[in-house]
């Protein structure tokens, strides 16, 4: 019991507020939700924990993939996400993906969203894994940010839709099997707040910030995961995360992710020999952890229009995209796993569903095709609203109260120091390069601090940090358990995949 809450509270004393949708998360899965739902006629009230631009959305560069092309179909489409996925996709779900994408993709463009284009229509372009120029982009490399941009003002039009910023779900409100609402943090007045939803929907991201080296935003602390796991809800595929291969590695220079679009254009991977190389191996075979990003071969001008962004950020650090090979490293990039849904969005907990990377429907499988993450995002986002409707015409609401008094004060801990300590065992231990010891030191390292979990905390940043703990233990279980090598889960000691391993593992508290 006192596992399922990180703060004492009792409802009876707090100020509440009832909605029929909440929607956790202001990325695209979150906003897209919150917009198809505002069109049944429900409330919906958005949380986000910091600005409402601030998500994974936002930094997304190569694009968004949809069967749009002339010589492309949802057939090719799905056909390339299984290979990705390494035997675990799940079938149906990635049939819903494909076949329902260039409709939701064809929404936003009505939405307002502007793709880059060319005298042939949409300029589709292609990334590594696609048999078809089948990848949207806009501005080049900032397609994210358009669609961020266009979700945003139409969210903040819509009399329908209340957006809070600032506010920090705590904790998921659930007695037998059934969501009620949620715990929040009011950041801004200081203050603890009950928000009741007939509808809850996690929208809130992934957890790359678990890892010393990512490309995620700082809001990526896997708070979704830890928060329904704790309420009771199954995760699946924890183990599963993705490394991007190409992040910026220079020295004062922040981890700027290198789009898999620039190799989806031409540009090869060299070591410090030149030579050209698979990047898990050469990090497993040697000591060094040098590796560059070679566009020089390609036609500057070509590199400059496709990549403004990574052309302009590098420039800052006197790097020459054109005539300068590019310093790369692997990092933390894209979570496959998360809390496991049906085809619906419904998770194992009654009233509470999940969408975009925070969820695990099974579409990515052991590994995602690059440029399926906003499509998905899109397709069970719209997916959760359409079974919602039935959902609410049956529902009988129940007014239940919560409480907590069980959790010891918290402890004079740094940390700040503690969640550096976190970071760095994460990318050692239980990065893109693992082995039996190493993840069981990463455990030992959670065991440690699980007292953690009995005791309160004293602010959003501690929350954090225990919501941190919470999923990397996850991350840690997951890998130790998986004994081969299968898409972003890689063993030095058990480098193949075994066809006994083709099966998920799911956990629940």
């Amino acid at each position: 019991m006192p596992e399922k809450y990180m703060l004492n509270f009792d409802t009876r004393e707090l100020p509440q507020e009832d909605e029929e949708y909440l929607v956790l998360g202001s990325g695209i899965a979150g906003l897209y939700t919150a917009l198809t739902a505002s069109g049944t006629g429900g409330r919906v009230t958005v949380l986000t924990k910091q600005r409402m631009v601030d998500t994974g959305t936002d930094k997304a560069q190569g694009g968004i993939a949809a069967a749009l092309g002339d010589s492309d179909s949802p057939a090719l489409h799905q056909e390339d996400t299984l290979v990705a996925g390494a035997g675990l996709c799940d079938s149906e779900a990635v049939t819903a993906l494909v076949s329902e994408g260039p409709n939701r993709v064809r929404e936003l463009i009505e939405l307002g969203a502007i793709f880059d284009s060319d005298i042939h229509g949409l300029a589709l372009t292609r990334e590594g894994a696609h048999s078809q120029r089948r990848i949207l982009h806009a501005s080049g490399d900032a397609t994210g940010a358009e669609i961020q941009r266009v979700l945003t003002q139409r969210v903040q039009e819509n009399e329908k839709i209340r957006v809070l910023e600032n506010h920090y779900v705590v904790d998921l409100l659930v007695r037998d099997n059934v969501c009620y609402g949620v715990l929040v943090y009011d950041r801004d007045n200081r203050a603890l707040k009950v928000f009741r939803g007939k509808v809850v929907v996690l929208a809130t991201g992934g957890l790359g910030r678990l890892f010393e080296h990512n490309t995620n935003p700082e809001i990526a602390t896997g708070d979704g995961i830890s928060i329904a796991f704790r309420a009771g809800a199954e995760v699946m595929d924890m183990e599963f995360i993705q490394f991007h291969p190409t992040v910026l590695n220079l020295p004062g220079a922040p981890r700027f992710l290198i789009s898999e679009a620039v190799r989806g254009e031409g540009a090869y991977l060299r070591n410090s020999r030149g030579q050209r190389f698979m990047i898990l191996k050469e990090m497993a075979g040697t000591d060094t952890s040098i590796a560059y990003l070679d566009l020089t071969h390609l036609d500057p001008e070509v590199v400059r229009n496709r990549f403004p962004n990574i052309t302009r950020t590098c420039a800052e650090y006197n790097l020459d995209i054109t005539v300068d090979p590019i310093p790369v490293a692997p990092a933390a990039h894209y979570m496959m796993g998360g809390v496991k849904t049906n085809l619906v969005g419904e998770t194992s907990i009654v009233g509470l569903y999940a969408c975009g990377e925070v969820s695990c429907p099974g579409v990515h499988g052991a590994n995602r095709l690059a440029s399926n993450s906003l499509l998905e995002g899109l397709v069970f986002g719209g997916r959760i609203v359409e079974q919602t409707k039935h959902f609410l015409k049956d529902y009988v609401p129940r007014r239940l109260e919560f409480a907590c008094d069980w959790l010891l004060a918290s402890e004079n801990i740094d940390y700040a120091a503690l969640r550096k300590d976190l970071e760095v065992l994460m990318g050692q231990k239980v990065g893109p390069v693992r082995s039996r010891n190493g993840l069981k030191e990463a455990l030992e390292f959670f065991d440690h601090w699980g007292n953690l979990k009995r005791r309160q905390s004293g602010n959003v940043e501690q929350l954090e940090v225990k919501n941190m703990l919470q999923v990397g233990e996850l991350v840690a279980e997951a890998a130790l358990a998986r004994r081969e090598s299968r898409g972003g889960h890689y063993r030095v000691d058990y480098p193949d995949p075994c066809p006994r391993w083709q099966k998920h593992i799911i956990f629940r508290r």
